[in-house]
């Protein structure tokens, strides 16, 4: 096996697994933690200040963490391009 079949490009290698299984993983979790916080802060928490202070930073940090998730993920994607190893759509 030669590098480039190890790193492979679209859905093969390492690219296609970060792709197609990593990425959407780490996306679903983050968005998941967005739905908790905002459903602690909604419904669960309703009552409680403190615990609506607590459940709007879970929710302002998901919002960054998606942010950063879905630059870095561009950033990655703009990366493979210009190397010509782009993913297929």
């Amino acid at each position: 096996m030669t590098f480039a079949q190890f790193v492979g490009s679209g859905s093969t290698g390492i690219i296609g697994v970060m792709n197609l299984v990593v990425v959407p993983v780490i996306i679903t979790l983050s968005f998941a933690a967005f739905v908790w916080g905002v459903v602690n802060y909604f419904f669960i928490h309703g009552a409680e200040e403190e615990k609506r202070n607590e459940g709007r930073q879970f929710i302002l940090w998901s919002i960054v963490g998606l942010a950063v998730l879905f630059s870095v993920w561009g950033f990655v994607n703009i990366l493979l391009s210009t190397l010509g190893i782009a993913p297929s759509a």
